[in-house]
């Protein structure tokens, strides 16, 4: 799996960490920074469909 680096805020890597560990909804933040990249994708995917924006692949 590729590994890619990313600067964010450290008020928004704190709110991440809230929701990461024994606790949290997420084992590590690599799990819930893919949680969010799919939900954002997933979303983007919708709102391309409701606007004929998406690209269907017919082959």
């Amino acid at each position: 799996m590729p590994k890619i680096s990313v600067e964010i805020p450290q008020e928004l890597l704190d709110d991440l960490d809230e929701h990461v560990g024994d606790d949290g909804k997420f084992v590590n933040r690599s799990d819930a920074i893919r949680s969010s990249i799919r939900k954002t994708l997933d979303l983007l995917d919708e709102i391309d469909a409701r606007h004929d924006r998406l690209d269907v692949d017919d082959s």
